[in-house]
C-alpha cells in the first residue's frame, strides 16, 4: 500500500496488517536519532514486529534507506540551516523530457552552488554580492521558501564577515538599501500573492536588515598596528601603479583620503580619462563633456555623470562558468562531469546578469 506523489517510483511507505487494519511500521523509534552510526555495524537481517503475531522482515539496505530518509526530514525541519549539495554544480535545462519534469528555478540554482562557501574567498565575495544585488531587485518573487532562506542566510553571512574583517562595506550597504526598497515595495502589496511566505516573515527580515544597516551604519575601521613597510613607504611611481589598476571610481577616492600624497595622485586627470575610457565608449562621454574652470575636461566629474547614463564594465577575480556542450553551470576550480574531448573549449564565463538571465523564461 505504497504512497504514490507525483514521482510514481517513490518506494512509499511500508505497511503491516494487523486486526484493526493496516499500520504503518515506523522502522526507528525516536530514541535512536543517531540511527546511521548503528547501522554501519550491522550485517545481518533485521527483525522488526508490530505485534507478536505480525512482523515485517527488512534487510540492511531497506534500514539504510529509512535511516537516510529521517535524516533527510530532520535536516528539512531545522529553520535555521541552509541546504547543501555535494556536487558544487547544476544542470540548466529548460523543457521537461521523460527523465526531467519542469525546469531550472532560479531558486534550485541558488540552492545548489554552494555560495556560503564562495563568499569566503576573496576572489568570489564581490561576484556573490552583486548577484545578491540583481536578486534584491527584481527576482525576489521567484525564490522558493528554500531559495528565500539560503538567500538570507548567506546574506547574513555577508554581513558578519564585514563587521569582522571590514572588507568592502560599502558594497554590502548598497545591497542592503536595494534589499529593504525591494521588501518595502513588495510588502505593500500584501493580497496578491506577490512573496511566497507569510508576511510576519518578511516583516521580521525587513526588521533585520534595519538592523544590519545600524550596525554598519557604525561600524569603525580598526587601526592597523604594523612597525614594518607601510603603503606610505612605496615610491611614487608604484603608488601611481596601484591606482591606475583600479576600476571603481570610489575606490580611488577612498584611497586618496589615506595620506595627502595619495591624495595628489587620485586627482590626476590623467587617471579618471583612463577610468572613462575603459568605461564608456568614446561616443558616450563625448556626448557629455563637462569643462572645469580652466577650460579643460573634468574627468572625475565625467565619470561620475556617466555612471548615471551607462553601465560600467564589471571585473571579478572569479565568476561561475557555463558549459555549452554540457548544460552545465559551476564554479571553475570545483570543475564538473563533462563529457566533451576538450572542456576548456566549451566553457563561458557567466556574469551575474547572466546568471539571472539564464533562468528567465
Amino acid at each position: 500500500m505504497p504512497f504514490l506523489g507525483q514521482d510514481w517510483r517513490s518506494p512509499g511507505w511500508r505497511w503491516v496488517k494487523t486486526e484493526d487494519g493496516w499500520k504503518r511500521c515506523e522502522p526507528f523509534s525516536p530514541a535512536l536519532e543517531d540511527g546511521n552510526n548503528q547501522l554501519n555495524d550491522i550485517s545481518h537481517t533485521v527483525i522488526i514486529t508490530g505485534d507478536d503475531e505480525n512482523e515485517e522482515v527488512y534487510n540492511t539496505e531497506d534500514c539504510e534507506f529509512a535511516a537516510k530518509k529521517r535524516k533527510k526530514d530532520h535536516f528539512r525541519n531545522n529553520t535555521d540551516s541552509q541546504c547543501f549539495y555535494r556536487e558544487k554544480w547544476i544542470y540548466v535545462h529548460k523543457e521537461s523530457t521523460k527523465e526531467r519534469h519542469g525546469y531550472c528555478t532560479l531558486g534550485e540554482a541558488f540552492n545548489r552552488l554552494d555560495f556560503s562557501s564562495a563568499i569566503q574567498d576573496i576572489r568570489r565575495f564581490n561576484y556573490v554580492v552583486k548577484l545578491l544585488q540583481l536578486i534584491a531587485k527584481s527576482q525576489l518573487t521567484s525564490l522558493s521558501g528554500a531559495a528565500q532562506k539560503n538567500y538570507f542566510n548567506i546574506l547574513d553571512k555577508i554581513v558578519q564577515k564585514v563587521m569582522e574583517d571590514q572588507y568592502n562595506p560599502r558594497l554590502i550597504k548598497d545591497l542592503l538599501q536595494d534589499l529593504s526598497s525591494t521588501l518595502c515595495i513588495l510588502i505593500r502589496g500584501v493580497g496578491k500573492s506577490v512573496l511566497v511566505g507569510n508576511i510576519n516573515i518578511w516583516i521580521c527580515r525587513l526588521e533585520t536588515i534595519l538592523l544590519w544597516q545600524q550596525q554598519l551604519k557604525n561600524l569603525q575601521m580598526n587601526k592597523q598596528v604594523n612597525n614594518g613597510l607601510t603603503l606610505s613607504d612605496l615610491p611614487l611611481h608604484m603608488l601611481n601603479n596601484i591606482l591606475y589598476r583600479f576600476s571603481d571610481g570610489w575606490d580611488i577616492i577612498t584611497l586618496g583620503q589615506v595620506t595627502p600624497t595619495l591624495y595628489m595622485l587620485s586627482e590626476d586627470r590623467q587617471l579618471w580619462k583612463k577610468l572613462c575610457q575603459y568605461h564608456f565608449a568614446e561616443k558616450q562621454f563625448c556626448r557629455h563633456l563637462i569643462p572645469s574652470e580652466k577650460g579643460h575636461i573634468d574627468w572625475k566629474l565625467m565619470y561620475f555623470a556617466l555612471q548615471k547614463y551607462y553601465p560600467i564594465k564589471e571585473q571579478y577575480g572569479d565568476t561561475l562558468h557555463f558549459c555549452r556542450h554540457c548544460s552545465i553551470l559551476f564554479w571553475k576550480d570545483t570543475g564538473h562531469p563533462c563529457t566533451a574531448s576538450d572542456p576548456n573549449t566549451c566553457l563561458t564565463p557567466v556574469s551575474p546578469q547572466h546568471f539571472i538571465d539564464l533562468f528567465k523564461f
